[in-house]
């Protein structure tokens, strides 16, 4: 039988920043596994990333210099929910997450349009397709100036944008974006928690992990 790729190459690690106020680290983990890499919690003040391919933030951490530098250098982030706003606030991506407006707490399962599939966490998918994931936050308004908008909207670095109903007021509609190099992006639905047949909405959460690890794999292989 020919030897599969975790046969000829190490088992991709992706590493998820921890944290004690959340589950959504041991989430995240799971939804790892399923993709067939190796999750490496890290604590939200480490300042070693252990050597990990990838990073995940699914919390709202203070993102330490190391997150930003090995971000500058290529290394794929995915910001989930509270993590959105905190790739915001670091400045690896434009923008800021303000309170909902209207002002209430989202909790659903939401239709979301995959607008760009360039970015290494959506290469698994087609542009155009739907997919569906739970919505839960209290701060998912996606907003920016004109000019950011603008520049976001007409270089393809919207990358998700709500289908039907805006569960936050975001503006245009976006539920995620990537910077211009696509190895980090923020998006507001949790992919994490649509990995499972059944307790999930559906399985269309397992396309964003399953993008990361065919992009590491592929670029291993290269």
């Amino acid at each position: 039988m020919a030897p599969g790729p975790d046969d000829v190459m190490p088992r991709m690690r992706i590493g998820i920043v921890a944290s004690p106020a959340s589950i959504d680290d041991h989430v995240v983990a799971r939804a790892v596994r399923l993709a067939g890499a190796t999750p490496v919690l890290l604590d939200g003040g480490a300042r070693d990333l252990d050597g990990v391919d990838a990073l995940v933030l699914p919390t709202d951490a203070a993102i330490m210099p190391e997150v930003v530098a090995a971000a500058g250098r290529g290394l794929p982030v995915l910001g989930i929910g509270p993590g959105f706003g905190a790739l915001c606030r670091a400045g690896l991506l434009p923008g800021e997450m303000t309170p909902n407006d209207p002002a209430t707490f989202v909790c659903r399962d939401q239709r979301v349009r995959v607008v760009s599939r360039d970015t290494v966490w959506t290469c698994a998918m087609g542009e155009g397709d739907e997919v569906t994931v739970p919505v839960r936050t209290a701060a998912g308004r996606y907003r920016a100036d004109a000019e950011i908008l603008a520049r976001l909207e007409g270089e393809d670095q919207v990358v998700l944008r709500y289908v039907g109903a805006n569960p936050t007021g975001s503006l245009n509609d976006i539920a995620g974006i990537t910077n211009a190099r696509g190895n980090v992006v923020g998006v507001l639905p949790h992919p994490e928690h649509a990995v499972e047949e059944l307790t999930s909405p559906s399985t269309d959460g397992r396309l964003f992990f399953a993008s990361i690890v065919g992009f590491v794999r592929a670029a291993a292989q290269a």
